[in-house]
């Protein structure tokens, strides 16, 4: 009898052992675009670490994250904004000029991989076992006139309608918000219903964005933020270590996600671009700074990530003035 219950036991461990886990992918282009493809390599890697993945294409982001809590979706790959309220250490990487050039997106992102920061990758049952780099955000206007943000005041402006973040910058700018998704910005700002827009370098062929700019419009040259992809998982539906493993593995894809990226920003044509003046930057830069510092003491960004975020911006650059501050 002994015996009959222990092969019971030992069957159901293999059975256990070998289901797929699922991974919901959230890409705009659904199973052909490039975040897709690109958790399909995720996945073959994954095989090496006993894990079997199983992935499924959402077009919609806030289903994929539905599914997720649910319990649907065993891990879920999504934008950063959307994962943090995953995880808010993670999740805010992606402050508004946190990472301000891709040098400073790669040493920030192969930190992630640190087995030292383990313990901020975990919150509850869900774990971050993977970031990715999608590219600089910078905003884009139906007319290039608008290339101050003094002109922006009283314009409207498209903003992730999840993300509070977006609310206080707005509010410092003076424009006019108007609520979307990633999925929705694209026909809001072709069809003129807001007259600046985020702007994805990866998004301007899909989305077809050069019918909004049309011959008037303009790309502000001026990053944003570094918008990042997170991968979370249940962490019990996952064996031991398998977290700190799929870490390493996307820390050595840094590189390649950021060279992917910039490929894709210099895709642009040139006519579209605007470049601003130096005084313009620093008052950018000034605003941005502000509103990361209100929404950190809001608890809306992490404090401790924002202090990473600065350590690595006055590592590239130490002469910035804010590298004598120490509010943040």
């Amino acid at each position: 009898m002994k015996i009959r219950i222990l092969c019971g036991i030992a069957a159901l461990s293999l059975i256990s052992s070998v289901r797929a886990q699922s991974l919901c992918v959230f890409d705009l282009s659904g199973a052909g675009g490039d975040i897709y493809s690109a958790m399909q390599d995720y996945s073959l890697a994954a095989k090496a670490w006993g894990v079997d993945i199983n992935l499924k294409p959402f077009t919609d982001e806030a289903l994929a994250v539905k599914e997720f809590k649910k319990g649907k979706c065993d891990a879920v790959a999504i934008s950063g904004i959307r994962a943090r309220e995953f995880n808010n250490f993670t999740g805010s990487i992606d402050a508004v000029g946190g990472l301000t050039d891709s040098a400073s997106a790669k040493i920030a992102l192969t930190l992630m991989a640190n087995p030292k920061l383990a313990p901020e990758m975990v919150k509850g049952n869900y774990e971050v076992v993977g970031i990715t780099t999608l590219g600089t955000l910078y905003l884009m206007t139906r007319d290039r006139s608008i290339n101050s943000m003094q002109k922006m005041a009283g314009k409207t402006l498209g903003i992730l309608d999840y993300d509070k973040a977006d609310f206080a910058l707005i509010d410092k700018i003076g424009a006019i918000p108007v609520g979307m998704d990633l999925a929705s910005f694209g026909t809001k700002f072709n069809s003129g219903k807001v007259d600046i827009a985020p702007l994805l370098p990866l998004m301007f062929k899909p989305f077809e964005l050069y019918k909004g700019l049309g011959t008037q419009g303009a790309i502000i040259r001026f990053p944003v933020l570094q918008f990042t992809g997170d991968i979370i998982i249940h962490q019990d539906k996952f064996p031991y270590g398998y977290g700190q493993k799929s870490r390493t593995w996307f820390g050595g894809k840094v590189d390649q996600q950021v060279n992917t990226a910039k490929k894709l920003e210099a895709g642009i044509p040139a006519n579209y671009w605007e470049d601003i003046p130096e005084l313009d930057k620093l008052a950018y830069t000034r605003v941005l700074r502000e509103a990361r510092l209100s929404l950190t003491r809001d608890g809306i960004l992490d404090k401790k990530m924002m202090g990473i975020l600065k350590r690595v911006r006055c590592r590239q650059n130490p002469t910035n003035s804010e590298c004598k501050l120490t509010d943040e």
